[in-house]
């Protein structure tokens, strides 16, 4: 069937859905599978129906779980028992951490132990590849194929898909064009585009880089309100024009600009982080809570980017000894590494020692 779409479109489908509050259905081994609702996006009418059909669980990272006191049995997943009167509020109230300190009392939270976790593991992966909040109810299935046919919902092979959605998608250049700049009138804008279907990521090329030498190189992670806005809670913004800044004085560098908004977890997560920090949590804290890890971004693009545009080898503008840890990785020399401490604020004081003291950040 060439017309069918592969694995990793039906994934990109499968995405697509749960951010609509459409069910999806994975297809597990031995011919289990499980029905999935993203719990940011579900309806009550739909949990109503899953909850017909069988014994539904919310599926939970182990982070957020810590938060709730509840047991996580499966090391880095809590698979949650929805009480008899569970509602969209309550499943809302679990995942969203928003009112956990107004409302504290969401237990004593009964958590499923045993059998196999897998797909509940699937389940939370495909939400936060949504960026949506990492939190799924699950049903358990006999027949995937048989229901997911009935409903007309998307069939994900959930084997061949775990270790899919761990795979760096492979970018394509698409077009690059001329964009006079402020910091450097010599200046190209790359676009990638993931085979995915994921955000497409940019690359500034300034000057004419020599390949056979370490190029002055940036990897940069959108921001809108530091970069857009001029946010003061952070120092995007201030990093990005010193880094272009840089270039445009040595006349030559490459600035990638990674869509990988709020540490890889998606603006709208990133304003509920921000919301979580007007309550008194750092920024590592205000992920932990919302069920993230302190950074959940993919490094491994700016190495292929890099590894497409004929580098093999940086000078690297950053203060994050993780980024060259996976250029070292992937392949891609890392000759030198180039402070870029700039943009502290009244504002952002407690973000930058925070990112110090539990990020490793070398400010």
């Amino acid at each position: 069937m060439p017309l069918a779409p592969t694995l990793m479109e039906t994934l990109a489908r499968a995405r697509a859905d749960l951010r609509m509050g459409v069910p999806v259905v994975l297809r597990g081994a031995g011919g289990a599978g499980a029905l999935v609702l993203a719990a940011e996006t579900g309806s009550d009418e739909r949990i109503g129906l899953m909850r017909a059909a069988g014994e539904v669980d919310l599926a939970i990272t182990a982070r957020r779980a810590e938060t709730l006191k509840a047991r996580a049995y499966d090391g880095d997943v809590a698979r949650v028992l929805l009480p008899a009167d569970a509602d969209l509020g309550w499943v809302h109230a679990v995942s969203d951490p928003k009112d956990d300190l107004t409302v504290p009392m969401k237990g004593p939270l009964a958590t499923r132990r045993g059998d196999d976790a897998a797909l509940h593991r699937l389940a939370i992966t495909l939400v936060k590849s949504a960026r949506l909040l990492p939190a799924a109810l699950v049903l358990p299935l006999a027949a995937p194929e048989v229901f997911a046919a009935r409903d007309d919902l998307t069939l994900v092979d959930a084997v061949a898909a775990a270790p899919c959605l761990m795979t760096l998608a492979a970018l394509d250049h698409v077009v690059s064009a001329k964009v006079p700049l402020r910091a450097a009138e010599n200046a190209r804008l790359h676009i990638f585009r993931p085979e995915d279907g994921s955000d497409e990521h940019y690359a500034i090329e300034i000057g004419r880089p020599d390949r056979a030498a370490p190029v002055l190189a940036r990897l940069h992670s959108a921001c809108f309100t530091g970069d857009l806005l001029g946010s003061l809670k952070c120092d995007c913004g201030p990093q990005l024009n010193a880094a272009l800044a840089r270039m445009g004085q040595e006349g030559s560098g490459v600035l990638l600009y990674l869509n990988q908004e709020g540490r890889g977890i998606g603006l709208a997560n990133k304003m509920r982080a921000y919301a979580l920090q007007d309550q008194g949590f750092d920024t590592v804290e205000a992920n932990h809570r919302l069920g993230f890890e302190d950074d959940e971004r993919d490094f491994r693009l700016g190495a292929e980017i890099l590894r497409k545009m004929g580098f093999d080898a940086v000078r690297l503008l950053t203060n994050n000894p993780a980024k060259i840890e996976m250029m070292e990785r992937c392949g891609i020399a890392v000759a030198e590494r180039v402070p870029l401490k700039v943009g502290e604020t009244p504002y952002n004081e407690a973000y930058l020692a925070t990112k110090a003291a539990k990020s490793g950040h070398l400010l």
